[in-house]
């Protein structure tokens, strides 16, 4: 499928798993150095807040920026990112909501979070949409009882 016949759900659910790519490889001593971070300031549409899963502080597209930007390079290896069960949500137009699981592995430790993402079409962005708004639930945290290297299905 040729891209400009791409739904929009197709846009958001390619982009989804494009920037977790790039931020496993950001974050990954070992390949930062091949990275240029524009991709990322591209996929970050102007006005851009996230929910983070910690504290519920909500986040400007300039402090997410600085703290990816900030974190090139941190993991020395054992840092992944799976995504999964993408779902549409709301549509209208050339916005979509999209949820979608997000696990990580690091420090032998799996984690899980739930993201809900407002997408926005941009012919400037990487895959075609811009990320207008972020937030993450824990569903797996890596501090929490009995926490392993296994990852546990919710």
């Amino acid at each position: 499928m040729s891209e400009d016949k791409l739904t929009l759900f197709q846009h958001a659910e390619a982009e989804i798993v494009g920037l977790h790519r790039f931020f496993a490889n950001w974050y990954n001593a070992d390949k930062a150095d091949k990275l240029d971070f524009s991709r990322f300031e591209r996929a970050i549409g102007e006005g851009f807040r996230m929910v983070v899963p910690d504290s519920g502080k909500i986040l400007d597209r300039e402090a997410v920026l600085a703290y990816v930007r900030n974190n090139r390079g941190s993991f020395h290896g054992e840092f992944i990112i799976e995504i999964e069960d993408v779902s549409a949500g709301w549509e209208a137009d050339d916005v979509i909501v999209v949820t979608y699981i997000e696990a990580q592995f690091r420090g032998g430790q799996w984690s899980r979070r739930r993201a809900s993402a407002l997408f926005s079409r941009s012919s400037s962005a990487p895959n075609g949409v811009e990320w207008r708004h972020l937030q993450e639930t824990w569903l797996q945290m890596p501090e929490a009882d009995g926490f392993n290297s296994k990852r546990t299905e919710t």
